[in-house]
């Protein structure tokens, strides 16, 4: 082995040689991909993380290569000396005529190396799984054996993909000013957001950091402290549910800047945006948006007509509310109506008490949906929390059959919805109505489902659509019914829009603020806000959230005392690396795209984290462990 490493010096990594390089000499070094004996020559498929060369044992070239080429298996760690050739001609039975034996599929396909010496670093066990693309092994025994799902290439194009994002928001935004700053991952824990891990203080007994869920405060003190333009690529951490797109750790593209608007946030993010696709899979998005900027939808707009606001503009099938109609209509006699019907009409119906209202959305008829599937939806809309799932057929006369709504709506309410939704004949009319929340949530889900249902968008991955959307004018408070107050919808420092800061003592339901989400496909890959600066505002909104002086000071003192030393109007945004990683690959879970994820559950299925600690280290940090019975 000290001859190879110490005196034969790799030349070439496996998939670079070509066509180009027959004659020369080559030393290259791997993992045995594949091992096919033909007798007196050996076959072997040597891989590293640049793809793939095929190398050849021949005892008339060398003994010695070719009785270790004997021993080789899959997963061994080998490297070789050899000489580059053409993979020439071959007989083929099937053809009946000598044919050319390169491989197509491969990079290297029109080459293979003669190997004239050969050593052995690694004798590797048989692995638990084939190291391949597409498998079905159980995503537990992948993670368990991480480091081994590591060397699939699906995998190894996922993470080269990340470190070309990496790069290409670093040279992005080092171009456009912005200073790559760091920013403590041991923090304070202040109120609000997602739910903290805590780290025990051991030169502090009894008291514990918290892992920053983002860089939020400290970024804006770099705006205070006048460094104007900031960036960073940041692990954040928060403690929360877990699901395909979510994870216990994960990276963040933090931006901020002062003297800017929001169009100026969004210029900049749709110029990295650009810049991230050309570099990722060589697309450029200005081909899809001419004059470099991405549509934008306000808040009330795509909760109306998409029920969320992050909706998938890549298919149709809008949400149709209505509540206006069925108010008009005194119910429509629909018993189920008429209460939300009354609400209005009594003229008691407030923005600090739970909205209620009717929804319904269009199935065209070349859906061909069953009655099974129908039943179907209704099952998935009783999963999401609705009490059914009330539905209705359109005939060409316009009146509604296979529905029990029929037999009690007025004429001329069916007549309007028909027309409010543009139902005709064969069309099925879908509904829900009730707390605003439980129905957007329901339509919403089942908006999507059935898009990939009918075929409109693929199961998982893009399917060659880049549906990019800024969601702007969010309301800056919303009503919490379990406390009975008002809450921070985004965060206590989002600045209101200056024609609503009257209304916040007022009417805090109508507040609109510069907050702002970028969705892509369904998916939102990134948030932020313009910030508030003036101390006057500050103190109404915390007044407005039940936020008394003493309080601010104990949860926000050196946050609001540096916003009291001359701070600059400021706004940034953060962007979801990992959720934008896993869209770029095609993917449906940012496991895919994370190098050492957690299990859903999260769990470190390869290092067995977390894992209990000895009394001793328990003790040292003044902390005890109470252990819940099973």
């Amino acid at each position: 082995m000290a001859r190879f490493i110490d005196e034969l010096k790799r030349t070439h990594h496996d998939g670079a040689l070509r066509a180009s390089d027959i004659g020369n000499e080559a030393v290259l070094f791997g993992w045995v991909e594949s091992r096919r004996d033909h007798g007196n020559l050996i076959f072997i498929d040597l891989r590293d993380r640049e793809g793939i060369t095929q190398i050849v044992f021949d005892p008339d070239t060398s003994k010695e290569a070719h009785a270790l080429a004997e021993q080789m298996r899959p997963e061994w760690v080998v490297g070789i000396r050899g000489q580059v050739r053409s993979r020439g001609q071959q007989f083929s039975k099937k053809e009946n005529q000598t044919v050319s034996a390169a491989n197509p599929n491969l990079a290297t396909g029109e080459i293979e190396v003669e190997v004239l010496e050969a050593t052995v670093f690694n004798r590797a066990e048989t692995p638990p799984f084939e190291i391949a693309d597409k498998i079905d092994t159980r995503e537990e025994i992948r993670l368990q054996y991480r480091y081994l799902d590591l060397r699939r290439p699906v995998l190894q194009r996922s993470l080269r993909m990340r470190h070309d994002i990496n790069l290409a928001t670093r040279n992005y935004l080092s171009e456009q000013g912005c200073l790559e700053l760091e920013t403590p991952f041991l923090v304070k824990y202040t109120p609000g957001g997602a739910r903290n891990f805590l780290v025990p203080s051991r030169l502090s007994p009894g008291k514990f950091y918290a892992l920053a869920e983002s860089p939020q405060i400290f970024k804006q003190l770099f705006m205070v402290a006048g460094y104007e333009r900031y960036f960073q690529i940041v692990r954040c951490f928060r403690d929360e549910d877990l699901r395909l797109d979510r994870q216990p750790e994960f990276t963040q593209i933090d931006v901020e800047m002062s003297f800017v608007n929001q169009d100026d946030v969004f210029t900049l993010i749709e110029g990295l945006i650009f810049a991230v696709w050309k570099a990722a899979l060589g697309i450029d998005l200005k081909t899809l948006y001419p004059d470099g900027k991405f549509p934008r939808m306000k808040f009330e707009d795509s909760m109306r007509d998409y029920g969320n606001d992050k909706p998938d503009l890549r298919f149709g099938m809008k949400h149709v509310d209505l509540t206006q109609l069925v108010v008009q209509h005194g119910g429509g006699g629909i018993p189920f109506w008429k209460p939300i019907a009354e609400k209005f009409a009594a003229g008691t119906y407030r923005t600090d008490l739970p909205a209620e209202i009717v929804k319904c959305m269009k199935v065209p008829a070349d859906a061909g949906l069953s009655r099974t599937d129908t039943d179907k939806l209704e099952a998935l809309a009783k999963s999401m929390g609705a009490a059914g799932l009330a539905r209705a057929k359109v005939a060409a006369d316009g009146s509604w059959t296979q529905s029990p709504l029929a037999k009690t709506i007025t004429p001329e309410l069916r007549l309007a919805i028909n027309e409010a939704a543009g139902a005709g004949d064969g069309d099925l009319l879908i509904f829900q109505f009730g707390k605003a929340s439980m129905v957007h949530t329901v339509l919403a889900n089942l908006r999507v489902h059935l898009g990939k249902k009918l075929g409109l968008i693929p199961e998982v991955g893009h399917g060659g659509q880049w549906n990019f959307l800024w969601v702007v004018e969010p309301p800056l408070f919303e009503y919490d019914e379990d406390s009975g107050r008002w809450a921070a919808a985004h965060h206590a420092f989002t600045r209101p829009h200056d024609d609503s800061v009257p209304l916040i003592e007022s009417d805090p339901g109508k507040v609109l603020c510069y907050r702002y989400d970028i969705v892509l496909n369904g998916f939102e890959i990134g948030g932020g806000s313009i910030r508030l600066h003036d101390p006057e505002v500050q103190t109404k909104v915390f007044a407005a959230l039940g936020i008394k002086d003493q309080d601010a000071q104990e949860k926000f003192g050196f946050l609001l005392t540096a916003l009291r030393h001359g701070a600059p109007p400021h706004g940034g945004i953060a962007l979801g690396m990992d959720r934008i990683a896993m869209l770029l690959a095609g993917s449906d879970s940012i496991r895919d795209v994370i190098a050492f994820p957690k299990t859903q559950k999260g769990t470190d299925a390869m290092s067995d984290a977390p894992n209990a600690v000895a009394p001793d280290q328990l003790a040292e940090l003044h902390v005890r462990s109470i252990v819940p019975e099973s």
